[in-house]
């Protein structure tokens, strides 16, 4: 075997940070997690699918955030491919040698469906294949032969190679995220697949699955606990902004903190109504069958709909401002 014994994720339900996140940390790339989610978008970014299905979080073109990420400090390389493209066979040996030549360099590597359907941190290799750590195995697992990366029912191979990089101005990189956070709300196909869309029109898409009866009760509550983790980091990106900014927008940046404390809280109510921790699947739809339940997420998505909406203009502001 060949390890990077220190990679390690950092737990968090939005994986694909977490993953990140521990990346860097053993790069010794230093940012908060608010810093991290803000500054790659993560943090304003929802996606839902029409029935609430629990790929949401991870269903959309997220290449955005390393196009951010650049931002703040890394860079990274990537392999892409679907077990429906003719030379599947040969991305899956590419993404095999490019992880072992990064941890030969002790650089970090992160992958999608390694295990469950989230991202992993790979932090070894051996002959037979990858070792690996991140959800429900935080301890690690493999080796998971190499051949087998990517074939899955989802069918894809997403790896990513983790490098630091020369961070830009903090002002560019709150600007840029900024920016994006509004446009994936304006252009919510330009990073959604079919059946899901984002920004705004996600709250609307969420509101009508649960009036129509046709939310997933697992999907709703794994949406609702990623959202509110996001927008509770958008809240304290904003607040660490200002204090990096030195006051410039300082009232802006209060109103938009202001707005995404109340989107959090919506969503944390909605999070709360049907509860991912410590309840079976079989709990899940009950929750999601029940009236009342449902009555009060409905308002509350409502509520959090509204915040975004002034969130979003006041983030609008900010972004010309700098």
């Amino acid at each position: 075997m060949n390890t990077l014994d220190a990679l390690r994720w950092k737990p968090k339900w939005t994986t694909h940070i977490g993953c990140l996140k521990g990346c860097l940390e053993y790069l010794g790339v230093e940012m908060s997690d608010a810093w991290l989610f803000g500054g790659t978008g993560h943090a304003f970014v929802i996606n839902i699918h029409e029935q609430l299905c629990p790929s949401g979080p991870t269903a959309w073109k997220s290449h955005v955030l390393h196009e951010l990420g650049r931002n703040l400090g890394y860079t990274a390389d990537h392999v892409w491919a679907h077990k429906a493209h003719e030379a599947f066979a040969q991305t899956q040996k590419q993404a095999w040698e490019a992880t072992k030549q990064a941890i030969n360099d002790g650089l970090p590597v992160y992958a999608w469906e390694l295990d469950v359907p989230e991202y992993y941190v790979i932090h070894g290799y051996d002959e037979t294949g990858y070792y690996f750590n991140g959800p429900l195995c935080d301890a690690g697992k493999g080796p998971k032969p190499w051949q087998e990366l990517g074939d899955t029912q989802i069918g894809w191979i997403e790896l990513h190679l983790v490098k630091p990089g020369s961070k830009r101005d903090d002002a560019v990189a709150v600007k840029k995220a900024l920016e994006f956070a509004v446009e994936q709300s304006k252009a919510p196909d330009k990073w959604s697949h079919e059946l899901y869309t984002m920004g705004l029109h996600a709250y609307d898409r969420w509101i009508k699955a649960i009036q129509d009866d046709k939310a997933d009760g697992f999907g709703t509550a794994y949406n609702a606990v990623v959202w509110a983790e996001c927008r509770e980091h958008a809240k304290d990106f904003l607040a660490e902004a200002k204090v990096r900014l030195n006051g410039k927008c300082a009232d802006l940046f209060d109103k938009a903190v202001r707005d995404y404390e109340s989107v959090a809280a919506g969503l944390r109510t909605v999070s709360d109504l049907f509860p991912f921790l410590n309840t079976s699947d079989e709990q899940k739809q009950e929750h999601i069958k029940d009236p009342d339940r449902c009555r009060a997420a409905l308002e509350s998505l409502t509520k959090a709909k509204n915040a975004e909406e002034s969130g979003l203009q006041t983030l609008k502001e900010i972004a010309t401002g700098l």
